[in-house]
């Protein structure tokens, strides 16, 4: 499904992402770990080809070199990132941006009776995640609170159907009920084929999933990868025996 090679990354003239190397294949899910400031959201984001970073090394996506790839290309290739901090677009409608962001992926042609019949199964999706069906007919993320902004990040999720789905510290502003929702919106797309990259500070979430790898993250370096026994270690130990290993990027 992904594969990186080599993958260096630099912000504003700073290395953020050192040498990684990362393989996932279909239906499996990756859990990326690390303290704040290791490179985990940096590495989400330049698999998604954020134009701002200056990337060296490969991209592989189902075979596919997508290293040059344009963001809005690799969407439609079935990639799709749940931002860390999702933002606040005024004047565009949650269901008017679905709605579109379906139509870009989709070559179905978008009848009245389409539109209707996706607008109500975007009300049944909402729902899933514990909002409002009134949530839809606001201003993207705007006044909403950082709870509600990660549940609708997951019902886009949800509705655009990805190939491979990479989250960013989605467990982050959710509280226990919270978590448990996108955990379960997560198990129910799980298929066999389609693939996971979740991200996060804490394996609170992952109590409710069953990665099949837990990789550490420090200073811009994997530093360990193991199984879901590294999730025991990481709660009783945390990162310092791993920062302290770890060469500075």
């Amino acid at each position: 499904m992904l594969e990186v090679k080599n993958l260096t990354v630099s912000a504003n003239q700073k290395k953020v992402v050192d040498n990684v190397n990362l393989i996932v294949k279909e239906g499996e899910i990756h859990a990326i770990l690390g303290p704040n400031g290791a490179g985990k959201s940096s590495l989400a984001l330049a698999i998604m080809g954020y134009p701002e970073f200056k990337a060296e090394g490969t991209l592989l996506f189902s075979g596919k070199n997508i290293s040059r790839t344009a963001p809005d290309e690799r969407a439609r290739l079935g990639i799709f990132l749940g931002f860390q901090h999702p933002q606040e677009i005024e004047g565009v409608k949650v269901s008017s941006m679905i709605r579109k962001a379906k139509g870009a992926i989709s070559t179905e042609k978008q009848t009245l009776d389409k539109m209707m019949a996706d607008l109500k199964e975007l009300e049944g999706t909402v729902k899933k995640v514990g909002l409002d069906k009134e949530f839809i007919q606001r201003e993207l993320n705007v006044g909403f609170s950082g709870g509600e902004k990660k549940r609708l990040e997951i019902v886009q999720m949800m509705e655009l159907k990805p190939k491979l789905v990479i989250l960013d510290e989605i467990d982050s502003g959710l509280d226990v009920d919270g978590i448990r929702l996108v955990a379960d919106a997560i198990k129910k797309m799980q298929d066999g084929k389609r693939s996971f990259l979740i991200i996060t500070h804490y394996p609170r979430i992952l109590k409710h999933l069953k990665p099949d790898f837990v990789h550490v993250m420090v200073k811009g370096k994997i530093v360990k990868t193991d199984g879901p026994k590294l999730l025991k270690l990481l709660d009783e130990k945390g990162y310092s025996d791993f920062e302290k290993g770890a060469k500075n990027v």
